[in-house]
């Protein structure tokens, strides 16, 4: 299980979260999102180390930029 927070710029209200959630979630391997708006930062758990290249794409899916991560 690995377990990282990432910060992310961008993001204002519970919509942005839900639409970083949203993009997260289809990572093979996620098992948790946690977006804590007010913070500007995103946790991911999965089942495995995750690439930092997926949740970077991931969250500018969404619309919003990966600003420090593991």
């Amino acid at each position: 299980m690995s377990t990282t927070t990432y910060g992310v710029s961008g993001m204002v209200c519970g919509h942005c979260a839900g639409f970083v959630t949203e993009e997260i979630e289809h990572i093979a391997g996620v098992t948790a999102v946690a977006v804590d708006v007010e913070q500007g930062t995103v946790t991911v758990t999965g089942d495995k180390a995750l690439d930092i290249d997926d949740i970077r794409a991931a969250v500018e899916e969404a619309g919003y930029e990966l600003t420090s991560g593991a």
